[in-house]
């Protein structure tokens, strides 16, 4: 039995959907850093009051802008890239960039760095994990898992653009557009 030619293309769907919402909702959380840094400068140098909490929870919002949007942002083609040859490149070329790209940097590193994690935001949960300030937010290891989520964000996104590159390399979709201004 031989899966369906458009199930890659609907698991890249699946995953572009996915972590495209997942950017957006993270980009919205720096209307949060800003209101939360501004209330938190206030409240300390205006009223000489501690914010432990407030100060907490803009770190944790700052983590889920970064880790969170980045799948995002590699979707979007949006991270920074050193292509002095690239941008010449024809599309298929590009592609075979792409996936060599992932195979041998994003997917490792993202296997890497999971693994490294895996026992850091374990032990963090094992022992529900708060803050160690007075007044601090009672849930480190939520935070800690934000590095889980960018790891398995940018794995899933590796997957949906290696797809959409071999795609590209077998001339079964067109080659993207890459606008550099």
């Amino acid at each position: 039995m031989s899966s369906s030619p458009s199930l890659p293309l609907g698991i890249v769907r699946v995953i572009d959907l996915m972590n495209e919402y997942l950017g957006k909702v993270c980009s919205w959380l720096t209307v949060f850093l800003v209101i939360g840094t501004t209330v938190v400068v206030i409240l300390r140098y205006g009223f000489g009051i501690g914010a432990t909490a407030l100060q907490e929870a803009v770190l944790y919002a700052h983590a889920l802008v970064f880790m969170g949007a980045a799948a995002w942002t590699l979707q979007r083609n949006a991270h920074v890239r050193v292509d002095i040859f690239y941008q010449q490149f024809s599309g298929r070329r590009q592609a075979v960039v792409e996936i060599m790209g992932n195979l041998l940097f994003l997917l490792p590193v993202c296997l890497f760095l999971g693994w490294a994690s895996w026992d850091y935001v374990g032990n963090s949960w094992a022992t529900h994990e708060g803050s160690s300030e007075s007044g601090g937010l009672k849930f480190v290891y939520l935070q800690k898992s934000i590095i889980l989520l960018l790891v398995v964000s940018l794995t899933l996104q590796g997957i949906s653009n290696l797809i959409k590159a071999l795609y590209v390399i077998t001339g079964r979709l067109p080659a993207p557009e890459v606008n550099h201004g």
